[in-house]
């Protein structure tokens, strides 16, 4: 018999919730079979099976969290299988001694147990100092719901809650990626912040992106705007290192960064997912589209790997996707910097002989960690990358 435990995701996370199982006790499973889903604080996680087998214990309900190192289901596999049966089938050993009885374990020792409950009551429970094994669940099979903590007498805040749940439209636990997004933020606050604003002219940009998606469609490629967007920012980034940084307090030290990987904001029904680009410098324009559609597919299905989520040196986020023109990011850390990209607009500007021309003017916000960065180190850097997109032809001096 073998144990499969649930294995370390990384990112900092300790514990991941159980959503589907995708077989059953007794169920026959095959290598890399798709076993079960758990959502960590980033993403759906489809965890596969080691080996072929039999699978012959499951060890977290749905809804309950499974702790990382910690059994998640036991199988027998084909050849563990083999050796049993042909155990079973050797002639019977002549019977030894009977062993001396074990002795009965002490009394008032009550062996522990888990009590049923769903990742959102147990951090519910944390919040009000309640101890789940203290708690009678009114739910199946004795599970622990909102309801049973907020009755409490014990629970300072149990009133409190009733009388709020009594006049409120609706209440939401958040769990998954939304009280992940909590806990980042609460880190977050702590980063000294100032915002930077730019309007950059994308006439010719899109000019020369119409020519280029005719020709990748011709290939059957699919080219975007991201792509330009993420080759022209590590152009910009290789002119000023500093803005494609770490920082780590606790040292009070920048790390700077050899090569430039993309944090992509991307709006999942699940919540905000930030899968990265890496080697951005390194790609085409054409493997950089390819890898921005992948990414955002498997995000938007909340199937993208832990892999994908990891190393981010700076983060994108295309607001103006969903109608926004400006925005003022957050900074994830230990990045210094993240910018938001507003919604193209044709609007009326002047021309070099004074005439009102219509162009196509995009605005973008930048957020910079002050410890890091100051004004005069985000404008240089900004008209860098302004710069190669209001004269997209100036990128050709520069790609490798």
């Amino acid at each position: 018999m073998s144990e499969f435990k649930l294995p370390d995701i990384g990112e900092g996370i300790v514990e991941c919730e159980v959503v589907k199982w995708l077989v059953s006790e007794g169920d026959e499973i095959h290598e890399d079979q798709p076993v079960v889903e758990v959502m960590t604080d980033k993403a759906l996680v489809e965890i596969t099976a080691p080996e072929s087998g039999r699978i012959t214990a499951l060890h977290y309900a749905e809804g309950e969290s499974a702790r990382v190192h910690s059994a998640l289901f036991s199988y027998q596999a084909d050849g563990q299988q083999a050796a049993a049966e042909s155990e079973s089938a050797a002639p019977p050993e002549k019977p030894s001694a009977p062993a001396p009885a074990a002795e009965p374990a002490p009394a008032g020792e009550p062996v522990p147990r888990r009590v049923p409950a769903s990742p959102a009551v147990r951090r519910l429970a944390r919040e009000l100092g309640v101890s789940l094994d203290q708690v009678a669940g009114s739910g199946k099979q004795g599970r622990v719901l909102k309801e049973d903590l907020y009755a409490l007498p014990s629970s300072p805040s149990g009133e409190e809650f009733s009388r709020v749940e009594e006049t409120a439209v609706g209440v939401e636990t958040q769990s998954g990626l939304r009280a992940a997004m909590a806990r980042h933020m609460r880190e977050a606050v702590s980063i000294p912040h100032f915002h930077y604003g730019e309007e950059i002219d994308v006439t010719s940009l899109l000019a020369l992106y119409g020519r280029l998606k005719a020709s990748a469609e011709a290939v059957d490629q699919r080219l975007t705007l991201m792509a330009l967007f993420m080759k022209s920012l590590s152009l910009a980034l290789a002119e000023h290192p500093r803005v494609n940084a770490g920082y780590r307090p606790e040292g009070d030290e920048v790390h700077f960064h050899r090569h430039c990987h993309i944090g992509m904001a991307v709006d999942s029904p699940a919540g905000l997912i930030v899968p990265v680009v890496r080697h951005v410098e390194e790609q085409s324009l054409l493997s950089l589209a390819g890898e921005i559609a992948r990414l955002t597919q498997v995000a938007r299905e909340g199937r993208v790997s832990g892999e994908d989520l990891k190393g981010a040196t700076i983060t994108l986020s295309n607001i103006g996707a969903l109608g926004g023109t400006y925005a003022t990011p957050i900074i994830t850390p230990p990045q210094v910097a993240i910018g938001a990209i507003g919604r193209v607009q044709r609007l009326p500007r002047f021309d070099a002989q004074g005439e009102v021309v219509s162009r196509a003017i995009m605005t973008v916000t930048w957020a910079g960690d002050h410890r890091v960065l100051d004004g005069g180190d985000m404008a240089r850097f900004c008209q860098a990358w302004k710069g190669y997109l209001e004269a997209p032809e100036s990128m050709l001096l520069h790609l490798g």
